[in-house]
């Protein structure tokens, strides 16, 4: 049994229990072992007394970390973990960890952040790091459901491809067989592609890669997306798709989650929808002189923008000059473009693409790429092509700003970054 499925009301009962050693406390006459599983901590006490020598005396040499069974009886103790303790008929150690530890699971002795993903396996049984990545996948179950009942069909799309999304050279090249292939960047060209077969309304959760030689804490080089692409819709629509669905992961962790955030330490409200909303123009004012136009944002303008604006915000129409090909001009200058920002971090990306066949290759052409590489996917709009709009979210860059993680590798199990490969 797991410890969130016993209770003080079970007094008397036997039970099997299975987990890590946190702890082991020896009083002479009385020795305490903490178990830990996924669930929580579970006290097993042995008082010498009334517990077999053997067993009484293996349990003062048991080193923590290692895999125990215990079948033993539930008693009622109010000081325990849960207010409950197990007394021991049989302890079995299942495998017996290696001392010293790599790290210090109890956290009494913190460890950086390079020493803990090089010992990741040790790592994540800390509470704490266990806690985020079950909040993390109640916000992955959160969304799918969301979508789900909005009406989108998933979608998986390849992730080996023979172009790159938006040109350029931010790819990983990989052999396949006789030719060069790279690792996508993005779903972008497919999600579109099946605006063209009908399918309306999709998503997809996904990895994508970005060979990026950045090193900060908001960036990896594999990363999870949440993307969906609509027809018949413009921006608006799909940003007003975005907003419910980041207050419905935020009702739903609220919900759900209420232990891990104890654990965590966090406190979160639900963000009020419509999110606001300010133009590129209106951000621009914000900085003074701070940033030309025409050029993105740097970190140091978000984090001005973002210390004005409480909670989440749109930074709407966008020079069209710094946007991908396949993205929708408003006039000559400005795109039907979006980022979603939480503070200073940027959430989400998203936009109407261009739909008409001759305008998408003009804009192929402005960006210096070649329309022959892309003819897999020009095809699509030559055929019947709707009016369409989506946006990709980054599902790490989520965790981490709800959580207020200081590191985007905390968001994820195992994290790639520049210099970064294993575990």
């Amino acid at each position: 049994m797991r410890s969130a499925e016993i209770s003080p009301e079970m007094d008397g009962k036997k039970v099997t229990v299975f987990g890590w050693v946190h702890e082991v406390r020896d009083l002479g006459g009385l020795v305490f072992i903490v178990l830990r599983d996924r669930e929580g901590f579970i006290q097993v006490t042995l008082p010498k007394k009334i517990i077999d020598p053997e067993t009484f005396k293996k349990a003062k040499k048991i080193s923590r970390e290692s895999v125990l069974r215990v079948e033993g009886t539930v008693k009622k103790e109010e000081k325990a973990p849960n207010g409950f303790e197990i007394i021991p008929e049989v302890i079995d150690v299942l495998n017996e960890s290696q001392a010293p530890l790599p790290l210090e699971v109890t956290e009494k002795v913190p460890a950086d952040l390079d020493t803990r993903l090089e010992n990741r396996f040790m790592d994540l049984r800390r509470p704490k790091i266990f806690a985020i990545f079950k909040i993390k996948s109640e916000i992955t179950k959160s969304i799918r459901d969301f979508l789900n009942r909005e009406g989108f069909i998933e979608v998986q799309t390849p992730k080996i491809v023979s172009t790159a999304t938006e040109g350029g050279t931010e790819l990983f090249p990989v052999s396949y067989f006789e030719r060069e292939a790279f690792l996508n960047q993005s779903p972008q060209l497919y999600k579109q592609i099946l605006m063209s077969a009908g399918f309306e309304k999709v998503f997809e959760i996904g990895p994508i890669f970005r060979a990026e030689e950045h090193n900060t804490t908001r960036h990896l080089n594999e990363a999870t997306s949440v993307d969906i692409e609509v027809s018949f819709a413009d921006h608006e629509d799909v940003m007003k798709i975005l907003e419910r669905l980041i207050a419905k992961v935020y009702c739903d962790v609220l919900e759900n989650c209420e232990k891990q955030l104890e654990i965590l330490d966090v406190k979160l409200e639900v963000p009020e929808i419509p999110f606001e909303r300010i133009t590129y123009d209106e951000a621009l004012e914000m900085l003074g002189d701070q940033i030309p136009w025409g050029e993105d944002l740097d970190l140091q303008a978000l984090k001005t923008i973002g210390s004005k604006i409480e909670s989440h915000y749109f930074i709407t129409n966008w020079p069209i000059k710094i946007k991908p090909f396949y993205v929708m001009a408003l006039d000559e200058k400005l795109s039907k473009s979006f980022d979603l920002m939480h503070g200073y971090i940027e959430l989400a990306s998203g936009a109407q693409r261009e739909h008409r066949y001759e305008k998408l290759v003009e804009n192929i052409k402005s960006k210096g790429l070649h329309p022959e590489s892309f003819e897999f996917y020009l095809k699509a709009f030559r055929y019947g092509m709707p009016p369409h709009s989506g946006w990709g979210l980054g599902l790490e860059r989520l965790v981490m700003s709800m959580l207020n993680l200081n590191n985007i590798r905390e968001a994820m199990l195992f994290p790639r970054d520049r210099t970064r490969l294993v575990p």
